[in-house]
């Protein structure tokens, strides 16, 4: 490639000879050049003239900031949208807690008055110098109270269900007592017999009372005997369970029959005298897998 330089200096034109090689670097040269000024003038342009009020500079960096302020409005939403979520999760866990929490006190004979979970729990301490709390330490304090509520109601759940069985079972033991009106006229053990005067086991307990006088079932459960005892006269029997039976004796009447559920404290026959018996009473004994136990140690029990 030849190069031709004409001036009214030379009396002739001079000519410069260039390569293919020398003309490549040329070229790359000049473009380089050529960014960098577009380069410069940009810069000018946006921080020279801005800083001057230029209107379209202003409107260009104006539209720039608010395109962020969007993008960054748009991305706090979805946190806090999400955060929403969350609390309305805790609210919802927050409430089965309460609900669980009234249950187990009612079934662990906890007073209401004792553990209010409407009130505000008392806190405090001295003041010490804090910090602010960033939305990213708010998020994390969240998830983490999330968790320890999934744990609470976890192990709550698993406390009623083991209240619950203990107290179905408690349910099923005869502690309440056969007689509302009435008193002891002989007790579990050994004695005179009343009718040969011998030394004699007695397998129950005898309550005084009126004729006519109501049974009630000791315990929920199911009758499985009923019917006429040439020694206890008219009797009794309620099946509760794991071994358990409640034995009534000597009734004027038997107002239940075989098979019947009956519930703890309902009305299943009268006192009388009917059978080996002195006069109206009520035989109360309770046996475990068919051996007679001592009955004041269920009747003692809290119901």
């Amino acid at each position: 490639m030849n190069i031709i330089f004409v001036s009214s200096r030379f009396t002739k034109a001079r000519t410069l000879c260039v390569d293919r090689c020398q003309t490549g670097v040329l070229l790359a040269g000049g473009l380089m050049l050529f960014i960098l000024m577009s380069g410069l003038f940009g810069y000018l342009i946006l921080f020279q003239f801005g800083g001057l009020q230029v209107p379209l500079v202003q409107k260009l960096l104006i539209s720039s900031q608010q395109t962020e302020t969007a993008k960054n409005r748009e991305a706090m939403q979805q946190r806090l949208s999400a955060m929403a979520i969350k609390v309305g999760e805790m609210q919802a866990q927050v409430m089965r807690l309460e609900a669980l929490g009234e249950r187990v006190a009612k079934v662990a004979g906890i007073k209401k008055e004792e553990i209010n979970f409407d009130r505000k729990p008392g806190r405090g301490g001295m003041f010490k110098p804090g910090e602010s709390v960033s939305l990213g330490d708010f998020e994390g304090e969240l998830s983490k109270l999330a968790r320890v509520l999934d744990d609470r109601t976890d192990h709550l759940a698993v406390l009623d269900a083991m209240l619950s069985r203990e107290s179905v079972r408690r349910a099923a033991l005869p502690t309440a007592s056969p007689i509302s009106i009435g008193f002891f006229s002989s007790n579990y053990g050994w004695r005179l017999d009343p009718f040969t005067g011998q030394r004699a086991m007695h397998e129950g307990v005898d309550f005084v009372a009126e004729p006519g006088t109501p049974i009630k079932a000791a315990a929920g459960g199911i009758v499985i005997y009923s019917d006429y005892h040439p020694g206890y006269g008219n009797m009794l029997e309620v099946d509760h369970g794991n071994g358990l039976i409640s034995r009534y004796g000597h009734a004027s009447k038997r107002l239940v029959k075989e098979g019947d559920v009956v519930l703890r404290g309902q009305k299943i026959g009268e006192v009388g005298s009917t059978g080996r018996s002195t006069g109206p009473h009520l035989h109360f004994e309770v046996l475990l897998n068919g051996t007679p136990q001592n009955p004041t140690r269920y009747l003692n029990l809290p119901g």
